[in-house]
C-alpha cells in the first residue's frame, strides 16, 4: 500500500483560504534525488502568487507549493554521494516544500549551519541562492560599491542588506514604517528609508552626494521605476526580480543611455539545475562560513504550523512581516 503524508495543495486560485491540508502519496525519489523528512519549509512572494494562479510550476515540478525546505535525509537515490541517511539539510526545490516528506535534488542541498535552527535553516536557500545569483553574480556587486534593495524587512530585503554589508558594499534600503526602519539598521544597513514619509530618490542623492548607488536589487516596478533611474549612479546595474506594482511600466529610458546603466532580471525557479547546483557551492564556500561566524543571520518574523498555511499567508500579504515567515511541518 502506498504511503501517505500531508500536504497543503492550491485547490483552486485565490485567496489564502484556497490552501488546503491533503493527504497525497510520498514523493518517489529520482536518480541524483534525495527524500527529505519535512522538518520545515520558507514561504515566499512565488509561492503567493502560485496560489493566485501567476506562477505555475515548472514542467515536471511538484504542484504543491514552497520553494525551500529544511530536515533529515531519510532515502537517497542513485547517484548521490557526500550525504549520508539521517544529515540535517536545507535545500532549494521547484516545487514541493509545504508537505511532511519532500523529494530534492541532492546538488541543490546544503549542510545546516552551525548554530541555526531547523525553522531558521528552511529561511535560507530561496532567498541566499536568490540574492547570490542577482546581487553578486548578475549584479556583480564589488566591496566598496553602494547597494540599494528595496523592502528591507522581506525575506529578499533582510538578505541582502546583511550579504553586501557582509562584502564590504554600504547598503541603502527602503521600507514602510520607522519600524523597520530601525530594523534594517540593526541588520546593518547604512540608510534606510521610510519611502511613506519620505522621497527616496531626493533622500540617495543627498546621501551619495549626488553619485547614486552602484547596484540597485528591485523587487517594485511599476511607478518606481522612474525614481530608480534617478538613483542610478553612472555605469550602474538594476537587477529585477518582482514586480510588486505592476509589470507595465511608463518612464523615460534616456537615463539608461545618458548614465550607461545595465538594466537586466532574472527568475529563479524554472532554472537549469547545474545553474542551481553551482549558486549552492558558491554559497556554501564564501557564504555559510559568515553565518557559523554570527556576520550573517537568519531573520525569522513567525512561525506556524503546516496546516495553517492560510494563515501564513495571510500574515506575510499583510506586510508585517520582518524577515522570513515559516512553515513548522515536524519536530
Amino acid at each position: 500500500m502506498t504511503k501517505l503524508m500531508t500536504a497543503i495543495e492550491i485547490s483552486k486560485f485565490g485567496s489564502p483560504d484556497v490552501l488546503k491540508p491533503r493527504q497525497i502519496p510520498i514523493p518517489e525519489i529520482k536518480d541524483g534525488e534525495m527524500l527529505i523528512k519535512v522538518a520545515a519549509a520558507g514561504i515566499n512572494r512565488p509561492d503567493i502568487m502560485q496560489r493566485t494562479g501567476f506562477y505555475p510550476a515548472p514542467k515536471g515540478a511538484s504542484e504543491i507549493p514552497g520553494l525551500e525546505i529544511s530536515g533529515e535525509i531519510i532515502e537517497m537515490g542513485k547517484g548521490v554521494s557526500g550525504w549520508s541517511i539521517g544529515d540535517k539539510i536545507c535545500g532549494l526545490v521547484a516545487g514541493g516544500g509545504y508537505a511532511e516528506y519532500c523529494a530534492i535534488p541532492a546538488s541543490h542541498c546544503l549542510p545546516i549551519p552551525k548554530g541555526v535552527t531547523m525553522e531558521e535553516a528552511a529561511s535560507l536557500p530561496e532567498t541566499f541562492f536568490t540574492v547570490w545569483s542577482n546581487v553578486f553574480d548578475r549584479g556583480a556587486l564589488k566591496a566598496g560599491e553602494t547597494f540599494m534593495v528595496h523592502g528591507g524587512t522581506s525575506g529578499i530585503g533582510s538578505t541582502a542588506i546583511q550579504m553586501a554589508k557582509a562584502f564590504g558594499a554600504t547598503v541603502i534600503t527602503t521600507c514602510g514604517s520607522d519600524d523597520k526602519t530601525d530594523f534594517c539598521m540593526d541588520l546593518g544597513a547604512d540608510l534606510a528609508i521610510n519611502y511613506k514619509t519620505q522621497d527616496f530618490a531626493e533622500e540617495v542623492k543627498s546621501y551619495t552626494g549626488g553619485k547614486g548607488v552602484d547596484v540597485l536589487l528591485d523587487m517594485v516596478a511599476g511607478d518606481y521605476m522612474k525614481r530608480n533611474f534617478m538613483v542610478m549612479a553612472v555605469e550602474g546595474r538594476i537587477v529585477m526580480i518582482a514586480v510588486l506594482r505592476g509589470p507595465k511600466v511608463k518612464a523615460n529610458m534616456l537615463p539608461i543611455m545618458l548614465k550607461r546603466l545595465t538594466f537586466t532580471g532574472s527568475t529563479l525557479r524554472g532554472r537549469e539545475d547545474s545553474f542551481k547546483e553551482e549558486i549552492a557551492q558558491n554559497l556554501k564556500t564564501k557564504v555559510w562560513p559568515l553565518i557559523e561566524q554570527g556576520k550573517i543571520k537568519p531573520v525569522v518574523s513567525k512561525v506556524f504550523t503546516l496546516k495553517n498555511a492560510a494563515g501564513a499567508h495571510k500574515y506575510l500579504e499583510s506586510g508585517q512581516n520582518m524577515g522570513k515567515v515559516i512553515l513548522k511541518v515536524s519536530g
